[in-house]
């Protein structure tokens, strides 16, 4: 069921079909021979310190943008944004986050939820659910982080 009459019968053609190329491109374009393993461009820009990292969250943010003025819903909006925050957090750390960047593969998800929204009718809503989760799940974060502070001050004290 599709909710959005600009992209009713398109099945991601037209206007949003470059955006499932670029996505493809970042994340799907090459194959490791002898494997059904893929990868794209993003991981490789990625090897670049700090610049990799920018540039494939840019890329990220701007399909996000194009998908959200093309009606997605709030929800949808609000997934996607959690998948590259993610692949950029994770993505940022050295050495585990190389590893990552070819197997978390954002851009791709984002292409599954837009695809699940309009042709399934999956992720209506608000997204205020979503949103409550993540801010309980960063308040908990940032508590376990005060937390530890406290820990080390005590140590600390402890030992002068």
């Amino acid at each position: 069921m599709m909710n959005n009459p600009k992209l009713q019968n398109t099945n991601l053609t037209g206007k949003l079909k470059w955006v499932e190329r670029i996505a493809g491109l970042m994340d799907d374009q090459f194959k490791l021979p002898g494997s059904n393993f893929r990868f794209g461009l993003d991981p490789i820009i990625n090897l670049i310190p700090f610049v990799g990292d920018i540039s494939g969250f840019v890329v990220g943010a701007a399909l996000v943008m194009v998908m959200a003025r093309n009606g997605v819903s709030r929800k949808v909006v609000i997934l996607m944004v959690l998948n590259i925050c993610t692949d950029a957090l994770i993505g940022g750390i050295p050495l585990i986050g190389n590893v990552f960047d070819f197997y978390y593969k954002s851009n791709s998800r984002n292409i599954k939820l837009l695809k699940e929204h309009y042709e399934e009718g999956k992720h209506q809503g608000r997204g205020t659910s979503v949103l409550l989760a993540v801010f309980i799940i960063l308040f908990l974060l940032f508590l376990g982080f005060l937390y530890l502070i406290y820990l080390v001050v005590a140590w600390v004290w402890r030992m002068v």
